[in-house]
């Protein structure tokens, strides 16, 4: 029997539509990111005065950056957020990648039954849960607090690293363990030394997945935070929006903006590489 030839797209027509839904769909996610870049670099008369879609007057307005970075209290949203990011994605990390090994290499009785807990916790809504977490944090004395708030985005984001890595953990061949047990090696030095870097891919995947929504999320950090110099980007950016639309400073708050973005993009181009394979292998595995 001859093999089964693989149909590929060869009709012109289907390829044009292709390549065109392609380039327009770079256009809507690329725009944005280019408006906002030359928004920085105008000053209020020009926003005023000329179309918003302009290119910026000579010389570019560059105090834009440095107005909204000390005057607006962004460095200070900036290093909150940079704090909370860092400290959650560490610690829904290194709980994610622990009870990953457990459960994919050492089965117990119950163990199936906690991973499905966890996955069932991703399709509840958080909204539901604000208020109760809210009188929740009260009681502890963590309120109003990034300590707190990095408690609570560690929590949220652990069910879907769990998800991920149990799978790249149940992929590794069990002669790892053993050949590691054989020459002395403790559990902790087969966790940390043979099984963590294998599934490096996968944790940079997780990692990433978890700065994006940490660094974004806006409800939750506006709920339990009231206090304006523990504000995160979000949040502050917002507090920012409120009080430009009585100043028209509109290029410090594309300046914010834009200031806001750049951290996840430098992340996103170093580890692009590896973000794609985790990505494709834990759908694989």
């Amino acid at each position: 029997m001859q093999p089964a030839r693989q149909h590929k797209h060869n009709n012109p027509v289907i390829r044009w539509l292709l390549y065109t839904f392609m380039a327009v769909w770079s256009i809507c996610v690329i725009y944005p990111l280019i408006w906002t870049v030359l928004g920085s670099l105008k000053s209020n008369q020009q926003f005023m005065l000329d179309a918003p879609w302009s290119l910026p007057d000579w010389p570019f307005r560059w105090d834009n950056f440095a107005n909204v970075w000390n005057n607006y209290n962004l460095g200070t949203y900036f290093m909150n957020s940079l704090l909370v990011t860092i400290t959650s994605t560490g610690l829904a990390l290194l709980l994610a990648s622990t009870t990953s090994y457990i459960i994919a290499r050492f089965p117990f009785r119950g163990s199936l039954a906690l991973y499905n807990l966890y996955l069932a916790s991703m399709m509840i809504p958080l909204i539901l849960g604000l208020i109760p977490l809210f009188f929740l944090l009260s009681d502890l004395g963590l309120d109003n607090s990034l300590f707190g708030l990095s408690l609570v985005y560690t929590a949220i984001n652990l069910p879907f690293g769990i998800f991920v890595l149990v799978g790249f953990f149940k992929s590794m061949p069990k002669e790892l363990d053993e050949a590691a047990s054989i020459d002395g090696s403790s559990h902790y030095g087969v966790f940390f030394r043979i099984m963590l870097p294998l599934a490096k891919p996968g944790i940079i995947s997780v990692g990433m997945m978890n700065v994006l929504n940490i660094w974004n999320e806006y409800i939750i950090g506006t709920v339990l935070v009231n206090d304006p110099a523990k504000y995160t980007i979000p949040v502050g950016i917002a507090v920012m929006q409120a009080e430009m639309q009585y100043r028209t400073e509109w290029g410090a708050l594309f300046a914010g903006l834009l200031l806001s973005i750049v951290p996840v993009l430098i992340l996103y181009t170093i580890f692009q590489r590896q973000i794609t394979s985790g990505m494709m292998a834990g759908a694989v595995k």
